[in-house]
């Protein structure tokens, strides 16, 4: 165990252990062995880390500094993300399973998320209100909410943490990033390119732990203004109620079991390409993946037949190989309820097409990718977000059956149409209840495109010009221009 990496907690400018001396193991997914320890906080250690927000709100390096200076801070921050996107992503890959190539790829990306709020951060503006009372100049003002809490899951955590983190600064807010406690290197790691960047100390503070000791307080915590949080409804739950506590104003992201609609006049190839990537792209452990395949009954047959051909070749293996196109699934617990869905799904009589089983190699956590053909919109692997490389078809006969078979669902976070009618395209997007669609593409993403969901899926929205709006609250202030005295308020006139 002493040869493993460890990763200290960063709160308030500096690294060091969890208070209460709690310490947590993370296991490499691909070979099911421990390769890293990380500190965990103790509510000691989340009243520090709150509280350091607190004060730095009020710190003049931070408080006084100008919309602009915070915005090249932003902008020196993403320059340190795509420097260092190689060793994060490969940090990441060994911490979660998810690909090299994917993981290095989405953290360079992930500097432009930092670099569109760095723009905007100057761009934000208050207004003279045109007041219908005389000698009254009234003028609004944009300021920082205070203090946000970040709480973001292991799967594409660092797309996830940039879309708080970044329009939070850019707002003038200041942050505590609660890593989950599976796989939570990567943030950890990326706390030293927030110290490196220069943010005064208590702006930014990450940290991860258990529920009991880290989540519930920091979510209850009375100084916490806004909770982004990004995860499951059943914890999502929970942090509803301990909002209470602190009246924060709360944005959730929830995933989902989106839907991808194949019509009869889909390009087959464009089709078949976009429910593998749905599907199999990060090994299904995605929170828009395209579980529920609706496709128009005359071409299921040619469509399974065009998923079959593609998938003959892909590679299930080692995550750190470019080579590879799915890697493990990030814990054993994934691989034994994607085991028990498909045997419910079976007896409910669903077809495997191909794979449903676990390839032989060794200890990781692997899952071959999988078809499963249903025959009733009620079988389990419709219904269940099993994260993993499961694909399910459903046959339907009309538009009308496509649509309200998409919408026959708890979530709505993402969803795909594949057809060459731009009527259709506009006609069916417009009444699928989700977040996103996707035309003839899927799983695209860009800090200028809102995203979020409807339903279970969670309320609010990330990325995007208007996502920086939940980390400012308006202030008013009225003045008096008259020479005069103020009137007496007692006499009337």
């Amino acid at each position: 165990m002493s040869n493993l990496a460890h990763y200290p907690l960063y709160i308030a400018g500096a690294f060091g252990a969890g208070s209460a001396g709690q310490t947590m193991t993370s296991v490499n997914p691909a070979d099911g062995q421990p390769w890293a320890t990380f500190d965990c906080a103790s509510p000691a250690d989340v009243d520090r880390a709150v509280g350091a927000a607190k004060a730095a709100l009020d710190l003049p390096e931070w408080r006084d500094m100008t919309q602009t200076a915070r915005g090249k801070l932003l902008f020196k921050l993403a320059d340190l993300i795509a420097e260092n996107a190689q060793a994060l992503g490969r940090i990441e890959t060994t911490d979660s399973g998810k690909l090299a190539v994917e993981t290095m790829g989405q953290t360079a990306y992930v500097a432009d998320y930092y670099r569109y709020y760095a723009g905007l951060a100057d761009k934000i503006e208050g207004a003279v209100l045109p007041i219908d009372k005389p000698d009254m100049h009234v003028y609004t003002q944009n300021m920082p909410i205070g203090v946000v809490v970040a709480i973001v899951p292991w799967n594409a955590q660092m797309f996830l943490a940039a879309t708080k983190i970044a329009p939070a600064l850019a707002a003038g807010c200041t942050i505590v990033i609660k890593a989950s406690e599976i796989a939570p290197a990567p943030m950890l790691e990326f706390a030293g390119l927030v110290d490196q960047a220069g943010f005064p100390a208590g702006v930014v503070s990450i940290i991860t732990g258990d529920a009991e000791n880290c989540a519930i307080p920091l979510t209850r915590h009375r100084d916490v203004d806004r909770i982004a949080f990004t995860g499951g409804p059943e914890t999502a739950k929970h942090v509803i109620r301990n909002s209470a506590e602190n009246f924060a104003v709360t944005t959730l992201e929830l995933g989902g079991k989106s839907p991808i609609l194949v019509f009869d006049d889909a390009d087959l190839d464009s089709a078949a390409n976009g429910l593998i990537a749905g599907n199999f792209g990060a090994s299904g452990q995605s929170c828009v993946a395209g579980t529920r395949g609706l496709v128009h009954r005359p071409i299921l047959e040619k469509l399974t037949a065009r998923i079959t051909e593609k998938c003959k070749d892909l590679i299930v293996g080692d995550p750190q190989n470019g080579a590879t196109h799915l890697g493990p699934l990030c814990t054993v617990a994934q691989v034994d309820k994607i085991r028990e869905t498909l045997a419910k799904a079976r007896a409910q009589g669903a077809t495997i097409a191909f794979g449903g089983s676990a390839p032989d190699l060794g200890s990781g956590h692997y899952f071959n990718p999988t078809l499963v053909l249903c025959d009733s919109a009620e079988t389990e692997t419709l219904k269940v977000e099993m994260f993993g490389p499961v694909m399910s078809l459903l046959a339907f006969d009309t538009e009308e059956e496509a649509i309200a078979l998409a919408n026959d669902s708890d979530f709505g976070l993402g969803s795909g149409i594949f057809t060459q009618s731009v009527s259709r395209a506009h006609r069916v997007s417009k009444r699928i209840r989700s977040g996103i669609t996707w035309v003839n593409t899927y799983r695209a993403i860009s800090p200028i495109a809102p995203f979020g969901g409807f339903n279970q899926s969670g309320y609010g929205r990330e990325a995007g010009q208007a996502a920086i709006a939940d980390y400012l609250r308006p202030k008013t202030t009225w003045i008096n221009t008259s020479d005069a005295p103020m009137a007496n308020p007692f006499v009337m006139r």
